[in-house]
């Protein structure tokens, strides 16, 4: 079996890195992909939920903002958690082991970056809070 997944996109704003418990880094960000074939009334692009961990997260968060260009390359993961409300909630994201910047440094992606309309597709991620919790409103589904 085969769990491998190659993105290319830009990040639909800043990466949020926080710390675990136990001090690790943790950093969240959403990639606008482009679709290749645009239907009538169908969204040009997908906006994918990604996390990385330790040196890839520090490195993501230090080197990247909003409108980067990156390549992302990683594994896909469902996880679930019950919410206040006691209901079961299911995540799926995108685990990355490597993140390439694809930009040379000191570029300005921003002024060269289609505007994507995301509405509430990423994660807002409160930077103090240690662990990695989602709020219901931020799923797509």
């Amino acid at each position: 079996m085969i769990n491998r997944v190659i993105l290319v996109g830009r990040l639909t704003k800043d990466p949020i890195l926080r710390k675990t418990q136990s001090g690790a880094s943790v950093t969240s960000f959403t990639v606008a992909c482009d679709r290749r074939i645009k239907a009538e009334g169908q969204p040009t692009a997908d906006f994918i939920n990604c996390v990385c961990w330790n040196k890839v997260a520090d490195n993501t968060a230090q080197y990247t903002h909003k409108g980067s260009l990156v390549g992302v390359e990683g594994r896909i993961q469902t996880r679930s958690y019950d919410d206040q409300s006691g209901r079961r909630v299911y995540v799926t994201e995108v685990i990355a082991d490597a993140v390439q910047f694809l930009e040379p440094k000191g570029t300005n992606s921003v002024a060269n970056t289609p505007s994507y309309d995301v509405g509430n597709q990423g994660n807002e991620h409160d930077a103090s809070d240690s662990e990695f919790r989602l709020q219901e409103d931020d799923l797509p589904f």
